[in-house]
């Protein structure tokens, strides 16, 4: 790693940013229902959809309202893919006659496709067929990364309105999310992509005659349209096995940074976009900055580790950095940007295998899961646990300076403490529990390539990767088995469940209080030493939780390599 990588990356991060706040004002415009530029093409298909579901876009819902919808709408997609994926042997859109997924791995992936996820026990294009690749991966895309949106506002609301139960229309939110924000920037996203060499076509797949007088299958298919979703939707989910490491995903330079930019801009705009919802955007720029100083001290960790050779190559005369699993199109910064990215963002998708990387890089992609990815985090839910950290660190505040702790003008009591602390801690417990399960039962070891500790970092990362919602995987772990697929499973529903649930009902709480002036006592929360805070307790809560696992996992591992052990 050099001067140039750094100027790279800063460069590309300003470019993010730049464009992230003119976004972010844009979506708070379009979900507080202003004339945007978009409005004369979108509104008469905003006006239809209403219309075609039966849905009132001037009754509000309760929170309670609001979380039915959401599950109701999170069930019948989980159904619907489980069955497109059983049934896709008798569907068109077929052309290599792919037969029905078995139902445990339909129903894993019908589940991860459903909770935002996107995690994948199977070949894509070996299993599934374009019908299931569009109308359910990718619809499934779209809808919930919207889902994340629309509990993100909620939450919002919970914060700006007063003394009213009322906290938005769950269908209004999510048909915004889709019509103004996401479906535009996809489309112009698959375009550039397509143009770039990114594949989409429904074209059987090609056999080509090789040198050697062997045929080979080369897959092809809709990739273009799916890719640029699974970018901006934090989604991950590849058309193919490699994901972002196949050159039909990602066949350059370009489109590599193109993909790193997409999985960066909503999130972050989506801070901004708490900002000017809020009117208040000082403190959408304090959570931007405790977001970040979290991101460049991961990736600053990865990439100094990642640009070191590898010990035992070095006794070989190997020098440089590590580039096994590695694209030697993208390098070693890029590799471990996108690393930091997609771990950072719960995107999932990868452009390097992670399995490869050195210990400490990969304890640095495990640490930022384990923080619920708050640091920007998947779309919406990033956020929502930012915020919840927020809520705790108001706690210990208020504790610090003997007051009863507030935020944005409300005042925290203990429902509001409890709602906040379940996202964080439940997910941990599940984690610890399933990693703990799987690592004592023969199914759990059965599939495992990789003994000692990198085995365990691989079998910790899968369920830090279900339960985060992130969906990318260490690799070395054969996880389409029926104990995976099930507890993976449930690990992604807990995952996901666990954070939007009770964001929505906190948000029920605090719409119905009323606020509280801001006076020279207060604490304030938009300076250097909120920031601090904020930074201080998720480190420390990711680190007390997890440091004795990690201490024979991934730190074990990096002893070893430095001593001279494979294994």
């Amino acid at each position: 790693m050099g001067i140039l990588d750094i100027i790279f990356i800063l460069i590309l991060f300003i470019i993010v940013v730049a464009l992230a706040i003119p976004l972010g004002k844009y979506m708070s415009r379009v979900f507080t229902g202003q004339r945007t530029f978009m409005t004369p093409l979108m509104q008469p298909v905003e006006r239809f959809m209403y219309r075609l579901i039966g849905t009132d876009e001037t009754k509000e819902m309760n929170w309670k309202q609001y979380a039915y919808a959401l599950i109701m709408l999170n069930i019948i997609g989980i159904i619907f893919l489980f069955a497109l994926q059983l049934l896709q042997g008798f569907l068109p859109l077929n052309p290599e006659g792919l037969p029905g997924v078995s139902w445990d791995s339909a129903l894993n992936t019908a589940i991860s496709f459903a909770t935002n996820t996107n995690w994948q026990g199977y070949a894509g294009e070996t299993t599934m067929s374009y019908l299931t690749q569009m109308t359910g991966l990718a619809v499934q895309n779209f809808l919930s990364a919207a889902i994340g949106i629309a509990a993100l506002l909620v939450l919002i609301r919970g914060f700006t309105r007063k003394n009213t139960d009322k906290i938005g229309n769950f269908w209004v939110d999510l048909t915004r999310a889709l019509l103004y924000v996401l479906l535009p920037i996809a489309v112009i996203l698959a375009i550039v992509l397509a143009s770039q060499g990114v594949v989409q076509t429904f074209n059987p797949y090609i056999t080509a005659h090789t040198l050697e007088g062997v045929n080979q299958t080369i897959a092809v298919g809709p990739v273009a349209s799916q890719e640029a979703i699974k970018m901006i939707g934090s989604n991950g989910g590849g058309f193919f096995n490699a994901n972002s490491a196949h050159p039909f995903e990602n066949p350059n330079t370009i489109t590599d940074i193109l993909e790193i930019l997409a999985i960066l801009l909503i999130p972050i705009s989506l801070v901004f976009t708490f900002g000017y919802l809020i009117k208040n955007f000082k403190q959408g720029l304090a959570i931007f900055s405790v977001m970040t100083i979290l991101f460049g001290l991961g990736l600053g960790i990865a990439l100094y580790t990642e640009s070191q050779p590898n010990p035992i190559l070095e006794k070989m005369g190997v020098t440089g950095g590590n580039l096994e699993g590695k694209e030697v199109r993208f390098g070693v910064t890029q590799s471990v940007l996108w690393g930091v990215a997609t771990t950072d963002v719960s995107n999932g998708g990868v452009n390097s295998m992670h399995d490869s990387v050195m210990p400490l890089t990969g304890l640095v992609y495990m640490f930022n899961m384990c923080t619920g990815e708050v640091i920007y985090g998947g779309l919406g839910v990033g956020l929502i646990g930012m915020l919840f950290y927020v809520i705790l660190s108001m706690f210990i505040a208020g504790l610090m300076i003997g007051r009863t702790p507030e935020f944005l003008g409300k005042k925290l009591g203990p429902p509001e403490m409890i709602l906040s602390v379940i996202p964080i801690v439940l997910p941990h417990v599940a984690i610890l529990t399933l990693a703990a399960i799987a690592i004592t039962t023969p199914a759990g070891l059965s599939s495992l390539a990789n003994p000692s500790a990198h085995g365990l970092s691989e079998i910790l990362y899968a369920y830090l990767s279900t339960i985060g919602n992130n969906g990318s995987a260490f690799a070395g772990l054969s996880a389409n088995t029926l104990f995976y697929n099930l507890t993976g499973g449930l690990a992604m529903l807990v995952g996901r469940f666990a954070t939007i649930i009770p964001a929505i009902a906190l948000a029920g709480l605090l719409a119905q209080k009323g606020k509280v002036p801001i006076t020279s006592a207060s604490f304030p929360t938009t300076g250097p030493l909120f920031i601090i805070i904020v930074v201080a307790v998720v480190i420390l809560l990711g680190a007390l939780t997890f440091f004795p696992v990690f201490t024979l996992g991934p730190i074990l591992d990096h002893l070893f390599l430095y001593g001279g052990h494979i294994t």
